[in-house]
C-alpha cells in the first residue's frame, strides 16, 4: 500500500500576483509548510499586454510583499537593486513600474522560492473527514494532502463567449495574436478598462497601415476615468473592508455596480490621448472605427465558413437589441473567479451568497468551517475595490497568513482612514 503524502499546512492553486506574494511571505516562516501549483511552466502576467510604455496603474509599493514586510528580500526596490537599476529608477522619478519590469521582478522573486511548482495542472480536490484533510491530485499523478487551501483567480471569458469557435482573444494574450488579428477586415473589442484602452489605442495606431474596420463594445455608459484621488484611495483600508463586508448583500451588489470605476477605469492621460489620436486620423477623411457605449454582450456565434463573428448587443439606455458582424474578437473582460471544475467533490463545504456567488468571510476564507480554504481576488462584491488592488494584496496575504497561524506573524493594520466611513 503506498504511504500517503506528510500534509502540508496550505496548498496554493494558481500563481498570479497575490498567490506569488503569499509565497514570498511565508518561505521565512518556518511554522507554515505550503506549497504553490500553477499549470504555467514558469511565471506570466499579463504578458500579452507588453505594450510598449504600458505601467502598472498603482505605485511600487504595491508589490508582492513591501506593505506587509518592508524589510522582506522579495521587494521590488530589493529586486530593482540586484538588476542594478536602482538609480536608474530612481532618476526617471516616476512612481509607476513598466508592466514588462514588474512581470519580470514577479519572475525573479519566483525563481528565489523553493515552494512553487509549475507544470502542475490540478484535476481534483477532495477532502477526508477522518483526517481533516484537503488532498489535491494534479493531471501529472500528483498527490498532495493539505489543512487549507489558498485559491487564485483565472481570465473571464463572459457567458456568452463560453465553447465559442474561432480564434478569438482574452487580452492576455493580446500580442501572441495581434499579427495574424491585423489580417482581419475588422476587429471588435469588448470591454471598458486600462487594458482595453490600450489594446484600443494600439490598433488604432496602425488602422491606417493595415486598413481594418475598428470597433470598441462596452456596457459602460461611458469610458469612465480611473479615479485616484487621495480620500477615494482610502478606500483601499481595513476600515472600509470592514464597513463594506458588514453591509447587507443588496447593497453590496449595488455598490459593486456603482464602484467599478474606482477600480475599471482608464488612465486620465490614455483617453485624452485616444482623443487626439481619433482627431489626427479624422483629419484626412472618417477612420473606420465605432466606439459604441452603453452595449451589452448578450450573445456571440462564430460562422466558420465565413470566417466571422456575430456579436449580439443590447443597448442599455435605449432597451434596443443589435447585431455586430466581425472578423476579430478580443474581449478585455479581465478576471472574475468562477469555480473550476476540481472543486466539484467539496462543493458541500463552500459558503454561496443569495447569487450563487462565493459568501466570502472577512477573513477571505469560503468554506463552512470559516479558516480551511482562502480566496484571492475575487471578492469585489464582499470586499469591495480592495479585492483586485494590488496594493491590499499584502494586507490580505498578512491577514491570511495570521489565520493560517492562529496568530499575527505580520502586523496588520487596524485603521489608517482619516474619514469615517460607519456611523
Amino acid at each position: 500500500m503506498t504511504a500517503l503524502p506528510d500534509p502540508h499546512d496550505f496548498i496554493g492553486i494558481g500563481l498570479g500576483p497575490f498567490n506569488l506574494g503569499l509565497a514570498c511571505l511565508t518561505e521565512p516562516i518556518d511554522e507554515l509548510n505550503g506549497v504553490f501549483l500553477e499549470s504555467k511552466p514558469d511565471f506570466e502576467w499579463h504578458s500579452g499586454m507588453f505594450l510598449e510604455g504600458a505601467h502598472l496603474q498603482t505605485p511600487f509599493m504595491s508589490d508582492l510583499v513591501t506593505m506587509a514586510d518592508p524589510t522582506s528580500p522579495y521587494s521590488f526596490l530589493n529586486y530593482l537593486k540586484e538588476r542594478g537599476r536602482l538609480y536608474s529608477f530612481y532618476i526617471r522619478e516616476n512612481f509607476y513600474p513598466l508592466r514588462t519590469e514588474y512581470n519580470d521582478y514577479c519572475r525573479w522573486a519566483a525563481a528565489e522560492l523553493s515552494s512553487i511548482r509549475f507544470n502542475e495542472t490540478v484535476e481534483a480536490v477532495t477532502y477526508d473527514e477522518s483526517e481533516a484533510l484537503y488532498t489535491v491530485t494534479t493531471a501529472a499523478g500528483t498527490v498532495l494532502r493539505s489543512r487549507h487551501l489558498v485559491l487564485g483567480t483565472p481570465p473571464y471569458i463572459p457567458e456568452a463567449c463560453h465553447g465559442l469557435g474561432g480564434d478569438f482573444l482574452h487580452n492576455s494574450r493580446y500580442l501572441e495574436g495581434k499579427a495574424e488579428l491585423q489580417k482581419k477586415k475588422s476587429i471588435t473589442l469588448v470591454g471598458s478598462g486600462q487594458s482595453a484602452a490600450e489594446i484600443y489605442y494600439d490598433l488604432l495606431s496602425e488602422i491606417d497601415t493595415y486598413g481594418y474596420r475598428l470597433n470598441w463594445v462596452t456596457r459602460s455608459p461611458r469610458f469612465f476615468p480611473l479615479e485616484y484621488t487621495k480620500l477615494t484611495l482610502e478606500m483601499t483600508s481595513p476600515e472600509y473592508i470592514d464597513y463594506f463586508h458588514a453591509l447587507p448583500e443588496e447593497t453590496r451588489y449595488r455598490l459593486e455596480t456603482g464602484q467599478k470605476g474606482l477600480f475599471k477605469g482608464i488612465d486620465g492621460e490614455l483617453i485624452d490621448a485616444i482623443f487626439d489620436l481619433l482627431y489626427q486620423k479624422n483629419l484626412p477623411g472618417p477612420v473606420p472605427t465605432r466606439l459604441l457605449t452603453n452595449s451589452a454582450l448578450l450573445s456571440a456565434r462564430y460562422d466558420e465558413e465565413g470566417g466571422a463573428y456575430s456579436l449580439g448587443l443590447r443597448q442599455e439606455e435605449q432597451g434596443k437589441e443589435y447585431e455586430l458582424t466581425t472578423e476579430g474578437l478580443i474581449l478585455a473582460t479581465g478576471y472574475r473567479y468562477e469555480a473550476p471544475a476540481f472543486l466539484a467533490p467539496v462543493q458541500g463545504r463552500l459558503r454561496h451568497d443569495s447569487r450563487g456567488r462565493f459568501d466570502v468571510a472577512r477573513n477571505y476564507s469560503i468554506d463552512t468551517t470559516g479558516r480551511g480554504i482562502f480566496l484571492q481576488n475575487a471578492g469585489v462584491h464582499t470586499h469591495s475595490i480592495t479585492s483586485p488592488d494590488l496594493g491590499m494584496g499584502a494586507y490580505r496575504n498578512a491577514y491570511i497568513i495570521g489565520e493560517l497561524l492562529g496568530r499575527e506573524y505580520y502586523p496588520v493594520e487596524k485603521s489608517i482612514a482619516f474619514q469615517e466611513f460607519a456611523i
